[in-house]
């Protein structure tokens, strides 16, 4: 008896520090963890390139809409990092913008109208992290003011997520993104671009593209209310987009894929 006694109390202490040992390998020490396991999870696997046609809606103040279509084009060079153009509605017009992590360029009649020194924070989240390097992705996000400390776990549309940026669910104006612990791909983001606003951005609708995750709805609020909601259809990826097409001076020249 004392034997089977003892090997009973080896079997429950090992199996209490075998999980122990599970949950603390499970839990990210920080946000460069929780991006690292994003990237590690499709190394060599994600799309460098992706087109979509988005039916964008936007909230006026007043309650009222507006709909139109815009055809967007992302891509990642080693050179250029991510790059991604929108053309908003007619491509004729020659309307749109330009995007990188941390810069803009506002095009006007296929002419450039500003350029801004900022960019879409988001392209580190959803493409970034997945294909240029870490340090990278972690310097972009890092510069959203996000607390890349702090780590919790959390639940989002009924699925275990990591909250990067909050540790405690009363706070909902801290930037922060949430990840979603099973797919690795950000699910929601809080954003602060300035004092008096807090963006909250859900990104739902996620398909499978290939061995990789696309969200084709996403929902943008500000202060509570929504101001714009986007679906994609007729996405593709992984097809040739020249460089031209990223290049401002040759927006209505470059050859377009939605001219087709």
């Amino acid at each position: 008896m004392p034997k089977r006694t003892s090997l009973l109390s080896f079997v429950v202490t090992a199996a209490v520090a075998a999980t122990a040992s599970t949950l603390t390998s499970q839990t990210p020490r920080d946000g460069t963890a929780v991006l690292d396991r994003m990237r590690a999870a499709y190394a060599g696997k994600w799309y460098h390139t992706l087109t979509f046609v988005q039916k964008t809606t936007q909230t006026r103040r007043d309650g009222t809409t507006n709909v139109s279509t815009w055809h967007e084009s992302l891509r990642h060079t080693p050179a250029s990092g991510v790059q991604l153009r929108i053309d908003i509605g007619d491509l004729a017009a020659g309307n749109g913008m330009l995007y990188t992590a941390d810069s803009s360029w506002v095009v006007r009649n296929g002419a450039l109208q500003s350029a801004r020194a900022s960019g879409n924070e988001f392209l580190p989240l959803i493409e970034g992290v997945y294909v240029q390097p870490l340090a990278r992705t972690v310097a972009e996000v890092s510069a959203m003011k996000i607390d890349m400390a702090r780590v919790r776990a959390s639940s989002w549309r009924d699925r275990p997520v990591w909250v990067v940026g909050a540790t405690t669910a009363s706070d909902t104006t801290s930037p922060q993104f949430w990840v979603d612990q099973q797919r690795n791909v950000v699910v929601r983001a809080i954003l602060r671009p300035d004092t008096a606003t807090t963006l909250d951005i859900a990104l739902d609708g996620y398909e499978p593209v290939g061995p990789a995750w696309l969200a084709t709805k996403i929902v943008m609020a500000a202060n509570g209310k929504v101001i714009q909601t986007e679906e994609y259809s007729d996405w593709k990826t992984g097809i040739e987009l020249p460089a031209s097409l990223f290049d401002v001076n040759a927006w209505s020249t470059a050859p377009h894929w939605a001219k087709k």
